[in-house]
């Protein structure tokens, strides 16, 4: 039996319209609730999942409902005091690219929220876009809290028009946000959104072969101070970057394959979640990256949280891709 720890999971819960790139739609909630599910699959018996989200009133039942099945899910970070929650529409045209619009917004998450967890060894915050997160939860952690902060750059680097689109943008305010933040998690077109100053609202400008930026991006990401920097390179798996001795270092660690792709939806946030795991459990880099792919591989693999599996068949997917 392995020792107890507490992983928060920050973000929104969003209740999704989902058109595949099959043209079927799926109705369910996203976002946070994809790691908090996947953790607690992993957790269960040795640990606690705490999802911290402010939601609809008229959603709130249905989301414990949801994870009231999930014996290490602690739902006490679930806020419906006011009422606002979050709606996206999601119309991917290929496997790996959407049209996103978003039709109502969360209440920012505060430091206010995070206060009473700050006994977690973990945070992952899972923002969808650039207002859900408040820099002062962040520095109250590090102020306040021994635990780790994990980061996904999907939110800082999306901003919602005035009719409701998604698009990408930079991250202008970057250098306040990464003294705070231990490992920054990432794909590659937010890691342009990231390093070039202009906004990607153009879909052609993005080249899932443009890489050549990254190893001095990830330099001046640690030099900022990050400890760890993730990529995420699509199906081909993902490069970790540290520093050792002073000098930047990178790792290749490559996917967990899969046959059928069905959904990708919460792949991001299910990554995310098994980086939380791998660290707080083995604090090693190179074990969350294991993890962390394969939670996002199980994701592809149906339309609910069925996909996810128990800790014992996690690790034997992880043994037989990995060891």
């Amino acid at each position: 039996m392995t020792s107890q720890f507490k992983i928060a999971v920050v973000g929104p819960i969003p209740q999704d319209t989902i058109k595949t790139h099959k043209n079927e739609t799926i109705l369910k909630y996203g976002c946070v609730t994809h790691p908090t599910i996947a953790l607690a699959r992993l957790m269960e018996g040795h640990g606690e999942v705490i999802p911290i989200a402010n939601i609809h009133k008229a959603e709130a039942p249905a989301i414990k409902e949801l994870f009231k099945h999930y014996p290490a899910i602690n739902t006490n970070g679930l806020s419906s005091e006011q009422d606002r929650g979050t709606i996206i529409e999601l119309n991917f045209i290929d496997q790996n690219n959407r049209l996103e619009k978003q039709v109502a917004n969360m209440s920012p998450i505060s430091a206010e929220d995070v206060t009473p967890f700050l006994d977690a060894d973990c945070f992952v915050f899972v923002p969808i876009t650039d207002f859900e997160i408040t820099l002062e939860s962040l520095k109250l952690i590090k102020a306040k809290s021994k635990a780790r902060v994990i980061f996904d750059a999907h939110g800082p680097t999306t901003y919602v028009t005035s009719d409701g689109v998604r698009l990408r943008k930079y991250w202008q305010d970057h250098k306040e946000w990464l003294p705070y933040i231990d490992v920054l998690k990432m794909n590659l077109e937010e890691s342009l959104c990231c390093w070039f100053d202009r906004d990607y609202t153009d879909e052609s400008i993005y080249d899932e072969n443009q890489t050549d930026h990254l190893d001095d991006f990830a330099a001046y990401i640690l030099d900022a101070g990050v400890e760890y920097l993730y990529v995420t390179l699509d199906s081909r798996g993902c490069n970790i970057y540290t520093k050792e001795n002073g000098t930047v270092v990178k790792h290749f660690v490559k996917s967990v394959p899969v046959q059928d792709v069905i959904d990708t939806t919460g792949c991001g946030d299910s990554f995310a979640g098994g980086l939380a795991y791998g660290f707080t459990r083995f604090n090693d880099p190179i074990k969350a990256a294991h993890y962390a792919n394969t939670l996002g591989a199980l994701r592809t693999q149906g339309k609910g949280f069925d996909v996810f599996k128990s800790l014992e068949d996690t690790q034997a997917i992880i043994s037989k891709n990995y060891l």
